[in-house]
């Protein structure tokens, strides 16, 4: 079959490679008819999510169709459509029972200390083969995946593998009541979902903080009030806009790859930090990453600990700070004493997709909400290469790449 492959930094391949089988009584094999490229899989690729395995396939959004069924499975069927969550889980443990599935004691090959398992990541998540791919091994599938109505469509089901289910979190994370101010870091596909869970939790201003025109142009078409950091201080326009109390909720939905203000108000503090984002940027991106190999493309944000410092300022006294960004476990620098004096509350974490995905799937099936909003682009499998690349540079209108296996 066809498969996005990881060959080390900067260096991935469509391949020809083995189809996958069953390894478990408790496996099935799906066989996709839609898959996704995340901004976490820039991370692995530039290199600011160590420990990549080659040989890896990569990726961990899928919808597809059963095609085997190990013997142990009971809720699946050769010909049930599903919804692959990113994260896997065994459903029975103490912290899958307690609604952590992310954290799931028995979904890790490497052991319950080893923390999430997910498709197409780091040696420390299984390695586990990814959804970018034509079909796929999908370990634990009774407590893991989740069948579709024929109401939902593949376009509409492949956002809610990961990024749908993220958004919703991070705002769920963020305690969000009806009515609070919202500001939400980042317009990418994740910050896109954030903000639109933000409105259904009843949140009152949502304010959506990036500088790409297009994507500030699509969290304003979906309710926000955007913010270009460009062209004002994001944290003294939030402070202005709420008389000076700061928002009541903020979350962080880029994490580790955050860059500086190339202009305008903000601009001039953050160039004087640039001598110690230059160090965080040694400690969370891995020897080789960077222009001087890769050249165009693959390159890491430049202000690692950007947003959290901004979040942090920007939010009010006894604030909720959600952290849905990724973040390596090299990544040490944060505002903690400006949190502590603020007595903010902090929540962060890997999506628990499992725990969501019932109610999300019922809202689009519902009509209530229509994620293809955020969708931007349906590329085939055969240019998956081409589309990272588009991905990878944002360039204009490259929001949510959905990939067609097959074609």
């Amino acid at each position: 079959m066809k498969a996005v492959v990881f060959h080390g930094l900067g260096d991935i391949r469509l391949d020809d490679v083995k189809d996958p089988g069953l390894k478990e009584d408790g496996d099935v094999v799906v066989r996709l008819t839609a898959s996704a490229i995340c901004g976490t899989d820039l991370h692995m690729v530039r290199g600011t999510m160590p420990g990549m395995r080659p040989g890896t396939i990569l990726g961990h959004e899928g919808v597809g169709v059963v095609e085997e069924v190990g013997k142990a499975v009971t809720a699946f069927k050769k010909g049930d459509r599903v919804v692959v969550p990113s994260t896997i889980c065994c459903g029975h443990c103490s912290y899958c029972k307690a609604g952590y599935t992310s954290q799931c004691d028995n979904a890790n090959p490497n052991g319950a200390q080893a923390g999430t398992a997910f498709f197409g990541g780091p040696m420390t998540t299984g390695p586990i083969d990814g959804l970018q791919a034509e079909y796929a091994r999908v370990p634990l599938a009774d407590p893991t995946l989740v069948k579709l109505p024929d109401a939902v469509s593949d376009d509409q089901a492949i956002l809610l593998s990961d990024i749908f289910p993220t958004g919703y979190f991070g705002a769920d994370l963020a305690e969000i009541k009806p009515g609070d101010t919202v500001a939400v870091f980042g317009c990418g596909p994740v910050g896109l979902f954030t903000l639109v869970s933000a409105r259904l939790l009843g949140a009152g201003r949502v304010f959506a903080i990036d500088h790409l025109p297009d994507r500030l142009a699509r969290a304003k078409e979906l309710g926000a009030e955007p913010v270009n950091f460009d062209e004002v201080d994001p944290m003294a326009f939030l402070r202005e806009q709420t008389k000076g109390v700061g928002v009541l909720r903020a979350i962080d939905a880029v994490g580790v790859d955050a860059v500086r203000p190339e202009s305008g108000p903000a601009y001039v503090e953050s160039k004087a930090l640039a001598s110690r984002f230059k160090e965080e940027r040694k400690e969370v991106a891995m020897e080789g990453t960077g222009a001087s190999w890769w050249g165009k493309h693959w390159i890491p944000g430049d202000a690692p600990s950007q947003v959290l410092t901004w979040a942090v300022h920007s939010l009010a006294k006894a604030g909720t700070l959600s952290i849905i960004g990724v973040y390596p476990e090299t990544m040490t620098r944060f505002p903690i004493g400006m949190a502590m004096m603020k007595n903010l509350t902090l929540q962060m974490g890997n999506c628990p997709h499992r725990k969501y995905l019932p109610r999300l799937v019922e809202m689009v099936s519902s009509g209530r909400v229509d994620p293809t909003r955020v969708l931007s682009q349906k590329e085939p499998m055969s240019d998956a290469i081409a589309a990272y690349q588009a991905f990878d540079k944002r360039q204009p209108g490259w929001i949510k790449v959905e990939l067609k296996p097959g074609a």
